[in-house]
């Protein structure tokens, strides 16, 4: 038997199995063996690229990377120009017989690299359509744009469900579980909160992977799932915008059930660039970003080029960012915003910056 048959067979047997307190262990080990099967075929359809010579990397560049995901046709490369105009790149990273598109976004002093990676298709996960290769550079993104043609909506599960099955978890965070395996003692469970999990269901998944002596701690209540997801220990999370496209397409009253339907989205036109606006500003928020501007010592303040780094970021990053010696040589800066209790406060390499801080710093010669 194949591992695709086999997949097929325990995914067959866990929807004719009701849960409940009688077979949650059943299903508990199955859905181990489930998961453990997906990683073993995407290991093969990784080999098999790579014997092929197929894949690539693309350099991360600017200060953050935002991956446009969809179906073929669905308007990625009208949105690429969109939203980078003509700052877009006219290069294009070798993909065997597909190209990934690269485009900058110049936004608040925020330079964003935009990816348009080819179209995924049903069985992405396991290597169908290039698919393998375009996941892996998904993995890598700072934040994902799932692109929808409103006249195809069955599409956003589809999509979804590849991205799942490649272990990106989309608007999640990582369980708060802890496992430290050991040489003996057996598997010792402790959490901080009631679980609905009990101790022979998280042994049974844990010995599936051969995990037969570790410490586990959980901090919050978790699903069998996100327990498969802190074994397995590979999965990557990052944040998704879903996009409604082509919406000059369709009848207002038909929008409007659609926006019911998904509520989160952004709704847009790439073609006639109906809310490409909003989605920009969209986009820079939910990367987190904060703007930094420098004043050297006894000069005035860059208003003009800021420095772009994340939320809750310190003098230290700043240093960090802008050169590998100053936090070495680093003496104190001098900080004027939101973040200082007076302007012109001396504070050192810990203190927390806010958007709009101007920042000067002082080294030693």
């Amino acid at each position: 038997m194949t591992i695709e048959e086999e997949i097929t067979d325990i995914e067959e047997e866990i929807r004719k199995t009701s849960y409940n307190k009688a077979t949650m262990h059943h299903i508990g080990r199955l859905k181990a063996k489930l998961a453990r099967l997906k990683e073993e075929l995407q290991k093969q359809a990784t080999a098999k690229s790579a014997s092929k010579g197929a894949g690539y990397s693309v350099k991360k560049s600017g200060d953050a990377t935002v991956v446009m995901v969809g179906f073929p046709s669905v308007g990625k490369s009208t949105l690429l120009n969109s939203l980078a105009g003509t700052t877009a790149e006219v290069a294009a990273y070798d993909f065997t017989t597909v190209d990934v598109i690269p485009g900058t976004l110049l936004y608040k002093g925020a330079r964003i690299q935009l990816l348009d990676v080819p179209g995924l298709i049903s069985g992405a996960s396991v290597g169908r359509g290039h698919g393998k290769e375009v996941l892996s550079v998904i993995r890598n993104a700072d934040l994902i744009l799932i692109v929808v043609d409103v006249l195809h909506p069955e599409q956003y599960d589809t999509l979804v469900k590849e991205l799942y099955d490649a272990g990106i978890r989309s608007n999640t965070n990582p369980p708060e579980i802890v496992i430290r395996k050991a040489s003996r003692g057996g598997i010792t469970v402790n959490s901080t909160v009631e679980l609905e999990l009990d101790d022979k269901l998280i042994k049974a998944v844990l010995a599936e992977y051969k995990i037969h002596n570790a410490e586990i701690l959980i901090r919050e209540r978790v699903t069998l799932d996100t327990l498969i997801d802190a074994v397995l220990g590979n999965r990557k999370y990052v944040r998704a915008l879903t996009l409604l496209n082509k919406i000059d397409l369709i009848d207002p009253e038909r929008l409007r059930a659609l926006v019911d339907r998904f509520p989160e989205a952004i709704t847009i036109s790439a073609s006639d660039g109906t809310n490409i606006a909003a989605l920009k500003e969209r986009v820079y928020n939910e990367l987190e970003f904060i703007r930094i501007f420098m004043k050297p010592q006894g000069g005035l303040p860059d208003m003009e080029n800021p420095l772009v780094i994340k939320q809750d970021s310190t003098v230290s990053d700043v240093c960090a960012t802008i050169h590998r010696e100053f936090v070495k040589k680093f003496r104190y800066a001098r900080i004027w915003g939101k973040s200082a209790k007076y302007g012109g406060q001396r504070v050192g390499l810990s203190h927390v910056l806010a958007d709009a801080d101007v920042v000067s710093l002082v080294m030693r010669k």
